[in-house]
């Protein structure tokens, strides 16, 4: 724990006689991008919220860079950058002068935040859009800015509260490619998001939590091997009687069923015997494809599959 960024032991947080966080641990190591993924409602921004000093302690401790977390603790929160789900900038100001404030309110003088925010909207692709109205941004640039910002005070840790909501695929792959930058710099990176495809590639670690409870914890690798193994074969255009029988043919492998509308996912090690088996009692239909198992497929085991509000 020596290297530890953030440590919780047994975290605690009610609400009445409501428990949003029932009594999980984990630690954050130095310089890793570390995964909080979830439902709605899993506990996740909660716990994010007492690490930001922004909501109390239940029960349990939790330590962020050595210091007890509790509402208003400056020494933590001068460590952090946040960048929220929103991005909450100011748009009657400009590109610079959104990153310059953000500077200030970290204590930095007038020609050290300019001299910063300079250097980070480079670092961010904005060098030519310093003196644009933010209303005249796109949504990625508008995310790049967010982050920009949240550095202005040399963070200890980032937290990217769903960095690339919203984005298209060239502005997500801009955002992810400075994450991994930042992280050769040393900076630390707490994580949350719905896109699986997004934790699978940045991530370290992670903590799947559901209903304040953390479910499973690992590096996606482990994760993905654990849960539903390496292989998935998709199974297309069923009606419910050719399901039944691929679930009766399948009942002796150790293997995973997924039965959906009118599909079915097969998980298992056992895949080319499987698939020889179907095949030879003619249950294999050409609407099948066998691909690698994904994080997705992980959450959607863990969490199931309804909607969440």
């Amino acid at each position: 724990m020596a290297d530890a960024v953030v440590v919780a032991q047994g975290l605690r947080k009610r609400y009445g006689n409501f428990e949003a966080v029932k009594g999980i641990d984990f630690s954050i190591e130095l310089g890793e991008c570390f995964g909080l993924l979830g439902p709605n409602g899993a506990g996740k921004s909660t716990t994010i919220r007492m690490i930001c000093c922004l909501t109390e302690v239940t029960g349990g401790s939790l330590a962020v860079m050595g210091q007890q977390a509790f509402p208003g603790n400056l020494t933590i929160k001068r460590q952090l950058g946040v960048v929220s789900q929103d991005d909450n900038l100011d748009p009657s100001l400009t590109v610079r002068e959104n990153a310059e404030i953000h500077g200030r309110f970290y204590g930095l003088p007038f020609r050290e935040s300019r001299q910063r925010a300079d250097e980070l909207l480079e670092f961010m692709q904005l060098e030519s859009r310093v003196d644009s109205q933010v209303r005249s941004l796109s949504g990625g640039m508008r995310r790049r800015l967010v982050i920009a910002r949240a550095l202005m005070g040399r963070p200890r840790l980032l937290i990217l509260d769903e960095p690339t909501t919203g984005l298209d695929p060239q502005a997500r792959m801009m955002v992810w490619a400075k994450i991994r930058e930042l992280r050769t710099q040393g900076v630390t990176v707490l994580l949350t998001t719905h896109y699986m495809d997004e934790a699978e590639r940045l991530a370290d670690h992670l903590l799947v939590m559901d209903q304040g409870l953390i479910l499973e914890r690992g590096t996606p690798a482990e994760l993905i091997q654990r849960v539903v193994g390496e292989d998935c074969l998709e199974i297309r255009e069923l009606t419910d009687g050719a399901m039944d029988a691929i679930c009766a043919q399948l009942a002796d492998y150790s293997a995973y069923l997924e039965r959906q509308v009118d599909s079915l996912l097969i998980y298992g090690e056992e895949m080319e015997a499987i698939i020889e088996s179907l095949y030879g009692k003619g249950l294999l239909p050409r609407g099948y494809y066998r691909r690698r198992a994904s994080l997705e497929d992980v959450f959607l085991k863990l969490t199931g599959k309804e909607l969440r509000d």
